[in-house]
């Protein structure tokens, strides 16, 4: 078991390393990083999602994954493994880096880089109550099905938008939080580059 272990993280490291992530323009954007965190269970890959509380001031909830803005002259993992401990208590020890993923602007007035780890499963967390309303983990491959994913254009902030949803079960999973699980799937090879 422990090999196999071995094999998938080597496989994603390699997978996140080349071609290398993009990372976008210089901009006066507010810095932020996200963990991405992924684990095998019976043999498939899973990642962890977190639903953002309804009394946050912005973005309440939102499916996205756990992170937040990164502090003066703080590294993107330092801010993604702070920000994730702080949000569901997730030990940043326990989290092995893996990769990058390409760096991605919010309409909010953010740029994001999502830093993906392997954790532990099964994993423990601690909710912060005040941001944090659920945490739950959904299988990689429930993102690939073309028919539950929907383009829609909306306007945000006085601009148009094309964005990407998710429909897994009986959740959305849109914005900024679709678009690097996009980016992860192509990665991955769950989903083809059409754009590139």
């Amino acid at each position: 078991m422990e090999s196999s272990r071995h094999s998938w993280i080597l496989a994603m490291r390699e997978r996140l390393a080349s071609p290398p992530s993009r990372r976008l323009a210089a901009s006066d954007l507010r810095q932020a990083s996200v963990l991405v965190p992924l684990y095998v269970d019976a043999g498939e890959l899973w990642t962890v999602l977190t639903k953002r509380t309804d009394t946050l001031p912005t973005h309440r909830g939102q499916i996205a994954f756990p992170g937040g803005g990164r502090e003066l002259k703080e590294e993107p993992w330092d801010a993604a493994l702070r920000e994730t401990q702080e949000e569901i208590g997730l030990d940043p020890k326990l989290v092995l880096k893996l990769g990058l993923l390409d760096e991605v602007e919010s309409p909010a007035g953010f740029r994001v880089i999502p830093c993906v780890g392997a954790i532990p499963h099964p994993y423990k967390v601690t909710l912060n109550e005040a941001e944090i309303a659920e945490v739950f983990s959904i299988p990689l491959t429930a993102f690939a099905n073309p028919k539950l994913v929907e383009e829609r254009d909306v306007v945000i902030n006085g601009q148009k938008r094309d964005i990407l949803i998710y429909h897994v079960g009986n959740r959305q999973i849109w914005g900024l939080t679709a678009r690097i699980l996009q980016n992860l799937l192509i990665r991955v090879g769950l989903e083809s580059d059409e754009e590139n």
